[in-house]
């Protein structure tokens, strides 16, 4: 324990030294951060320094050298970034579309093409050619249903393969200007909203930019509030990525504000909608360090969860009970609060929860707590256990980096199986 206390103390201090030494505030550090300036008075101090996450974010904010945080080095999780990664955020959604045609490409040929269809589909300009496949609104309805199960399943790889032929399809259909189109563009919203969701999985934000404003004008479009409801909370959740976390949490009130009340008079695909854009202000919140707009939110989202009972991998299964609860202990990892963490995820461990990507979910944020508290081998147990309910899952650029920073921090290597995982994922540390 006094070893883990040093270490904590001797981070702070190197954050410290770094912020004095560019002459910034700390305030302006957390506005850089998107935190309260709080927060990193509480990491300079040496608390909070568990959530490799946000040491993460502190390194590239102030320049720090991953390895004098304890963490991995940056190249050993992933693939190099986009030229001009560091400010996609303010650029605007054509400069991200043309940045896309010179993305980098991933390692396997089929998945090259398939990731370039998907950017392509996204793009503004002339529409995709269609797949020749039937354009009744029923069957595409099934379809995009068959892709939202995708995307629950983490058939990550699958999703992306399908998801251009459908924006494709879609788009034809929701151009017709036949009595069907304004439901074809709520379906096209929602196949935009899953392209941001995968492409956030895929750590490529600059490319979620540019659905997530497709996302936004189509369901503008369809008048539907549940479909605009949705895309706001994909919008969110770029922006949070992005950390520009106050601004999500505004979007989300301002949109939730309009959406709340009358709960048992609503239909469960309006309350689940409603109920999931009340989870997203909580991550929102939650990623800013406020405690109290992040509860505002979760007893919101508790009360339309009283009137639900989505529990299937389905278009709008993610809402339930069960995620609010998954939710408070992502919240409770963001404050470092492991303790609390972990003891609101062990009813969850023993619930069955049949949606593949959010029983990941829960053990990823379990591993997270582990990794707080020092208990790597428990983390791993944890990383082990959301490998078995969704391997691709596992494999997206978030977690890697999470058991790379996990491997860095056992230095003795008293961890043998951490470090063969780190390797077979590609990021040893």
């Amino acid at each position: 324990m006094a070893e883990e206390q040093s270490e904590a103390r001797r981070i702070g201090e190197v954050i410290r030294q770094a912020r004095v030494l560019q002459r910034r505030s700390q305030k302006d550090v957390a506005a850089a951060l998107g935190y309260h300036q709080s927060k990193v008075s509480r990491l300079e101090s040496g608390r909070g320094t568990e959530d490799v996450r946000t040491l993460r974010e502190v390194a590239q904010v102030l320049d720090i050298p991953p390895h004098r945080l304890g963490l991995a080095a940056a190249s050993d999780t992933g693939p190099a970034p986009e030229p001009g990664a560091e400010d996609m955020h303010r650029r605007t959604f054509l400069a991200a579309s043309v940045a896309a045609l010179a993305a980098p490409s991933p390692p396997s040929s089929s998945s090259t093409t398939a990731h370039h269809d998907l950017i392509r589909v996204l793009l503004p300009g002339t529409s995709p050619v269609a797949t020749g496949q039937a354009l009744g609104i029923d069957e595409l309805r099934d379809r995009l249903r068959a892709v939202r199960r995708m995307f629950y399943v983490c058939d990550y790889a699958e999703l992306e393969q399908t998801l251009p032929g459908l924006i494709a399809d879609l788009r034809q259909a929701a151009g017709g200007g036949s009595s069907g189109s304004a439901e074809a563009s709520g379906l096209l919203a929602t196949a935009y909203q899953t392209s941001v969701s995968l492409l956030l999985k895929r750590a490529d934000q600059g490319n979620a930019w540019l659905a997530a404003g497709r996302a936004m004008a189509e369901a503008e479009r369809s008048g539907d509030p549940v479909v605009l409801a949705a895309s706001v909370r994909v919008h969110a959740h770029v922006l949070v990525r992005d950390k520009h976390t106050t601004q999500a949490v505004n979007m989300v009130r301002h949109t939730a504000d309009q959406l709340t009340g009358s709960y048992d008079q609503r239909s469960p695909r309006y309350l689940a909608a409603v109920g999931l854009l009340l989870l997203r202000g909580a991550t929102a919140a939650s990623r800013n360090g406020d405690r109290d707009t992040t509860q505002d939110f979760l007893t919101e989202a508790k009360e339309v969860a009283r009137y639900v009972a989505f529990d299937q991998p389905d278009a709008w299964a993610n809402f339930s009970p069960t995620n609010v609860a998954l939710h408070e202990v992502s919240a409770a990892v963001s404050f470092g609060d492991a303790g609390i963490a972990l003891q609101t995820a062990r009813p969850l461990m023993r619930r069955h929860i049949p949606v593949p990507e959010r029983r990941a979910a829960l053990w990823v944020e379990t591993a997270r707590a582990y990794s707080q508290q020092g208990r790597l081998a428990d983390g791993y147990q944890a990383l082990r256990i959301a490998e078995s309910c969704a391997a691709q899952d596992v494999r997206r650029p978030a977690v890697r980096e999470l058991v790379a920073d996990m491997a860095a921090r056992d230095r003795r290597r008293a961890l043998p199986e951490l470090h063969h995982f780190s390797r077979q994922l590609g990021v040893p540390a």
